[in-house]
């Protein structure tokens, strides 16, 4: 019993050690992946040795070189002589190899404990991803809110190359109380995607939307709207301080601000009524006619539009429509660019209506909107979620008066957008529906990729 007991701890060990031995030779031929730049110059490095060996050489006119190659001849003379030479060279040539490989992998280990000391990724693959990040194609995204965050959630996956376009015309909560009492443009939205894109995302998540419950003046502000009002004070304007902040959190891609004007929407409802505020057309008791901002035509950030005419992608959403998405598109250089580029351009409509905003509206409607405050179709699709909420989940949403968005196939087409069905909603425990930012990410990619062959 006792022997079979030993020969299964053998052979488990036996298997183990293969294990860790594959996974070893993995991570070494990783090394040599097209893209990382390292063979060509380790290659230069013995290139190097060789070459400053020979100047040694020629410099000491060879009399030491010579003894010294004497030596050694004279030692494997005798080695040759005890152990034959077909046994001898191999070891040899074995054992310095495996010291090769030991002294590489310690090094990098050493490198990788310092680079990242809390973390099991190794080194090879850190510049792997790195790389494949960096390589990704160049993204803009315009919108705000949560629906957003939630994308650039997702699509800092694929790329490091994003741009997200937030709008400032946020008045109301933490950013309105400090928009008032600071002078400064809203950072709200912007603190929700700088903490998406962030690669500690949780942490910076949870400490970016912490509240404060006590505090004379605190009561109500979230951290990081407090951190970036702070920073816009130092730096001098809310664009250097996201950038400094960028730095800081080290976000993949950059957020920035459609204008750096002190924007204020408007809303003219069908009835001819008049409203002003962002936060007052999201309760808005009728159907919106017509959206405009204060002041008018707002001069857009130039890096921005640069962003624009170098993106590859441009992806318009989700967000409230009037209150996130078209409030970018009021600043007409945006406009602008977006129509003049030739990127592929898609709008992802959001899954539910949103009470007051959006209140029965179907896909048409929501591509109308957009168009209608532009004055041209600046996308050319529209991703659209086809599967439909849970029973529990239409109940709940309907006692808000908030239904799935309807979509009206033969509107949309004549409308000259493709459609882009899709299943990308995730719904919780409590069943509020959102879009999962993961299946999101994998279509808007997925048709990027068909749309640029």
């Amino acid at each position: 019993m006792s022997i079979g007991f030993f020969k299964q701890a053998l052979s488990v060990l036996q298997r183990q050690s293969r294990s860790r031995t594959s996974h070893r030779v993995n991570q070494w031929f990783k090394w040599l992946s097209p893209g990382l730049a390292i063979k060509r110059w380790l290659l230069i490095s013995v290139g190097g040795v060789l070459l400053a060996s020979l100047g040694l050489a020629i410099w000491i006119r060879l009399t030491p070189i010579f003894w010294i190659i004497e030596l050694v001849k004279n030692f494997l003379s005798t080695i040759t002589d005890i152990i034959p030479y077909y046994i001898s060279g191999p070891v040899v040539l074995l054992l310095g190899i495996l010291l090769v490989l030991w002294g590489q992998t310690r090094t990098v280990g050493s490198i990788t404990s310092v680079i990242r000391p809390e973390s099991d990724e190794e080194l090879v693959d850190v510049l792997l991803a790195h790389r494949r990040l960096y390589r990704g194609p160049k993204i803009v995204v315009i919108g705000g809110g949560t629906g957003l965050s939630t994308l650039l959630r997702g699509l800092k996956v694929y790329s490091a190359n994003i741009t997200a376009i937030v709008t400032v015309a946020d008045d109301g909560g933490s950013s309105g109380r400090l928009r008032r009492e600071f002078g400064v443009l809203p950072p709200g939205d912007i603190r929700n995607c700088l903490a998406a894109m962030a690669d500690e995302e949780k942490l910076l998540t949870e400490l970016f939307q912490y509240r404060f419950s006590v505090g004379d003046g605190l009561t109500g502000h979230s951290f990081g709207n407090l951190f970036l009002t702070a920073l816009s004070e130092i730096t001098g304007d809310l664009e250097r301080a996201v950038a400094a902040s960028s730095k800081v959190l080290a976000i993949r891609g950059q957020v920035l601000p459609a204008t750096l004007s002190d924007v204020r929407l408007w809303a003219e409802l069908d009835d001819g009524t008049r409203i002003e505020g962002e936060s007052c057309i999201g309760e808005a008791k009728g159907r919106i006619a017509k959206i405009g901002c204060l002041p008018a035509n707002p001069p857009a950030l130039p890096g921005a539009i640069k962003a624009i005419q170098e993106a590859d992608y441009i992806i318009m959403g989700p967000g409230s429509l009037y209150t996130s998405v078209i409030p970018n598109l009021l600043v007409p250089e945006i406009a602008d660019a977006i129509a003049l580029t030739d990127a592929p351009c898609i709008y992802v409509c959001n899954i539910m209506t949103q009470p007051g905003e959006t209140t029965g509206y179907s896909v048409a409607d929501h591509v109308r909107a957009i168009d209608s405050a532009c004055g041209r179709a600046l996308f050319d699709a529209v991703l659209v979620h086809k599967k439909s909420p849970s029973d529990r989940a239409l109940i709940r949403y309907a006692q808000g008066n908030s239904h799935p968005v309807f979509l009206d196939r033969e509107d949309v087409l004549k409308l000259g957008r493709r459609i882009v069905p899709a299943n990308v909603m995730h719904e919780d425990e409590k069943n509020c529906v959102r879009h999962d930012s993961q299946k999101l990410a994998k279509v808007l990619i997925r048709w990027y990729s068909g749309a640029k062959i």
